[in-house]
This record gives C-alpha cells, structure tokens and sequence, in this order.
C-alpha cells in the first residue's frame, strides 16, 4: 500500500452529494463552506468559479476539474459577478433547462466530499483554496469527466455505485495532481516522492507498531545512518524519530476520536509496549492524557450534534 492510499484508506473518504446540471444562462449556484473538498467539472459551455472574498474568478472549460477546499462560500456561474442562488432554488429555477436542448446550456458536474479525523484534515489542507486542474494537464481526469458525465445522465443500473466509483477515481486523481504542485504538501508525500526516503517512510507507516530505530529506518534506504537522519531532516523538515512520534500520534488521536478502542490497545498499535508510555507521550505532546480526550473530544462532538 503506497502512502497516499494509507491515509486516503485512514481517512475514510466518502462521496456526498453529486449532481449534474444543465443551464442557460442567466445561472448562478452559490455552495456552502462547510462542504469539506468540493468538485465541480464542465462538460459542455464555459462556467466561472470563485471564493467570497477571494481572489479573481476561474474559468472553467470543457473536461477541466477544479477542487474548493471548505471555508468561505464559492459560487459557479455563467459570467463572474452573476446572481448566485442556493442549491435548492438553483433545481427550482433550471428544471426545465435540458429539455430544451440549447447547444448555448452549460453542462456541469459538482460533487461534495467529506474526509474523517486528522488524517482526512490534512490531506484537504494541504490543498490550496481553490485548485484548479485544467484537461490538458491531466487527460486521465478529462476521461473519467465524460463517463461521469454519461452516467449522470442515464439511468442504468447500478448506477449509484459506479458514480461513487467515479467520483472516488476523479477525488484521488485530483488529490494527487494537487498535492504534487502543491508549495503546502505535506512532509509524507514530499518524502514518499523521494526514491531516497520512500521505503523506509513505507515501511513505517505500515508498520507502526513496529520498535522503530534510526538505523533500521538507514538500512532500508541503503545509507549510513548519518547520512539517512541528514537526507531526511532537508526532506521533511525534522528528525525521523520526531516524524514517527508525530505520525502515531496522528493515528492514535483518530483512533481515541473515531473507536471505542481500549487505551491499551490503540497504545499498542501506535508502537508502545505499554500504557505508560503511550500516555506519558501523548500527554508530552497534547497536555493531558489520551483518556481525558478521547472525553473531551466526545463532549464536543454531542455538544455540536446538538446545537
């Protein structure tokens, strides 16, 4: 399993709403922020997209893809500047838009997807506000645009699943187009890309539960292990014990957030022999023990179900 697969599997990506509209001008459809990675791709005609308060609007032609990461609301639309209206209001007002046939409709897909914990967190951070990745610069994103695009439209079956396959495809492939351009991409996948780094960096995080050293981590990479630790410190920006403590962190606190694993358990699978010394690492890095989190962490969530 490569790395970005592990935290994308980690993350427990999942596909929300997806649709496919078609629109004649004047059009505008205003999206919420809170939508986490959003995904809108042009089949048909010309849409522009931009961020509240953001920066110039983004044109968007056929087979090109872009992704909005959550925070201020975006809009798409037949011009910059046009009306834009809710989703709801946006079905009510173009109903009856692709039976008319007009060669001028625009032809889009947008889709909202949700990532879970840390791990989904900081794949979505690591993209920029507004991503956009146009056709010529990915022709197996145009390809997979088009059966999208034919599926939406028709209403064979299983087709419910073949869209979340779809999207699934189209998700990733803008992910790892993203983050390879990306100036904010994070220490995994800079150091994953490095033929130097990418086996040890694999060994650990599939192996974290394993009593990691330094030279281990050398041997797999072929180096000393002075020349391993300095390869990896200009790579990724820090020591690689400092890099495996953070990343079983990161796992730990999904697990303490997302399962009702017994605190022995989750330590053992983060690689500490003892219940000890998870906690007394934990509590180093986040001011009170994984126990007194997980509660924290519990209350908040019921906290915001409830308000």
């Amino acid at each position: 399993m490569d790395i970005l697969q592990e935290h994308l599997v980690r993350a427990r990506a999942s596909g929300g709403v997806f649709a496919r509209s078609v629109a004649i001008a004047p059009w505008g459809l205003r999206l919420p922020g809170t939508i986490q990675l959003a995904v809108h791709a042009v089949i048909q005609g010309r849409a522009w997209l931009w961020t509240e308060g953001g920066d110039s609007p983004l044109e968007l032609r056929p087979g090109d893809l872009a992704l909005v990461r959550g925070g201020p609301d975006h809009f798409i639309a037949h011009e910059p500047g046009a009306l834009c209206v809710s989703p709801e209001d946006f079905r009510i007002q173009h109903a009856a838009d692709e039976e008319k046939l007009d060669p001028r409709a625009a032809i889009f897909l947008c889709g909202a997807y949700r990532f879970a914990g840390d791990i989904g967190a900081g794949l979505v951070n690591a993209l920029p506000p507004v991503l956009s990745i146009p056709s010529r610069i990915d022709n197996s994103i145009h390809g997979v645009v088009e059966i999208l695009s034919r599926e939406l439209a028709g209403a064979e079956p299983g087709r419910q699943t073949v869209l979340d396959r779809l999207l699934d495809v189209l998700v990733v492939l803008g992910l790892r187009t993203g983050l390879a351009s990306s100036a904010n991409a994070p220490a995994w996948f800079r150091g994953a890309s490095d033929p130097r780094l990418s086996r040890a960096l694999q060994a650990m995080h599939e192996d974290t539960c394993k009593t990691w050293t330094v030279e281990e981590m050398a041997r797999l990479s072929n180096m000393s292990r002075a020349t391993f630790a300095r390869i990896f410190q200009e790579v990724l920006g820090g020591p690689p014990m400092k890099y495996l403590t953070d990343w079983r962190m990161t796992v730990a606190r999904d697990l303490l957030r997302t399962h009702d694993t017994p605190l022995i358990e989750v330590a053992e699978r983060v690689g500490y022999s003892s219940l000890y010394a998870f906690a007394t690492a934990f509590r180093r890095i986040h001011g009170q023990p994984p126990g007194r989190w997980r509660q924290l962490e519990s209350a908040a969530v019921e906290g915001t179900l409830t308000h």
